[in-house]
């Protein structure tokens, strides 16, 4: 049994927030009876679910990996009306959600998926999964402006971490050269503003991997699904870190049922305050009654300038 508008968000018919509104409307029915209590539970296998009459499914769970053409939104919409990754998707009707994101000019490996928790773990900061790029910069880095990016660089919003860096095709002219660069975060057009730091811009970004899983020879444009393997290997570098709970992690391939979207992921909660010491660990040293009444009476005799008696 799952709170209702968790099952909604799962199948795909809004963001959790989106179905809790729907909820509240009183345009939920289960099994024929409407629902306006955000606690409801129902059994998906079970229970026939409807939002205004239409029934409610379980998606199935599908990974995909992309090669991403420069020019394309990584988005499911764009105002702009501008090319985006779901117009490559043809005969895909999940609706599914990039893992991470490329930038407009940037192509190359991008995973898409509906399974929520799956994206969740791959692009959480504290697993550090590896991801390489081949950057096209202007001109030849010196070994030495190459070690700047090893250690980490200052950037607008704080220190770098160390990247793996090193030569991957040099331009016999020296007009420009490819370097081939392994980060462990995920900020907003890091690579392109490492480059920019050591006055190397990029001129062409493409993303080569992703953790243990390669681009390869997938055509420009073209989608293939993720075997059963590769979604373990994905997660087994999260596991390795010590960081990943092996009892949630998904590995059924696309014919399973589907987790949460991303946009249903749950809010992350704030850890209760604690004091400095607990109850099992020693409390600051405190002079007891009678070490205070000695030390008085010592400081008293001093002052009155007479010997004890005894």
């Amino acid at each position: 049994m799952e709170r209702l508008q968790k099952i909604m968000a799962e199948a795909g018919v809004a963001s959790r927030r989106k179905c809790e509104e729907l909820i509240l409307s009183g345009k939920v029915q289960v099994n024929g009876e409407t629902v306006t209590a955000l606690g409801t539970k129902a059994d998906p296998a079970v229970d026939e679910i409807t939002v205004d009459g239409k029934p409610v499914g379980a998606e199935k769970k599908m990974y995909l990996v992309f090669n991403k053409p420069k020019g394309v939104i990584t988005s499911a919409s764009d105002p702009q009306g501008r090319k985006i990754v779901t117009d490559y998707l043809k005969g895909i009707t999940e609706r599914l959600y990039p893992v991470g994101r490329l930038d407009y000019d940037t192509e190359g490996l991008l995973l898409l998926t509906n399974d929520g928790h799956f994206a969740h773990m791959l692009t959480h900061p504290k697993h550090h999964v590896p991801k390489t790029y081949h950057a096209t910069v202007k001109g030849v880095p010196h070994g030495s402006e190459l070690d700047k990016l090893k250690k980490g660089v200052m950037l607008e919003d704080g220190m770098t971490a160390p990247a793996e860096v090193e030569y991957h095709d040099i331009n016999p002219e020296g007009k420009e050269s490819t370097i081939s660069i392994t980060i462990h975060e995920g900020r907003n057009r890091q690579v392109r503003r490492m480059f920019d730091a050591i006055n190397h811009p990029v001129n062409k970004l493409k993303r080569i991997s992703f953790g243990d899983l390669f681009l390869g020879n997938l055509k420009r444009g073209s989608y293939r699904h993720l075997t059963k393997e590769e979604i373990e290997g994905l997660l087994k570098q999260v596991r390795l870190a010590g960081k990943y709970n092996k009892a949630e992690a998904p590995v059924e391939s696309a014919g399973s049922s589907a987790s949460s979207p991303i946009e249903s992921l749950p809010r992350r909660t704030r850890k209760p305050k604690t004091n400095n010491w607990s109850k099992s660990s020693a409390r600051p040293n405190r002079p007891n009654k009678s070490d205070n009444n000695s030390s008085r009476r010592t400081n008293n005799q001093g002052r009155s300038g007479k010997s004890p008696k005894r």
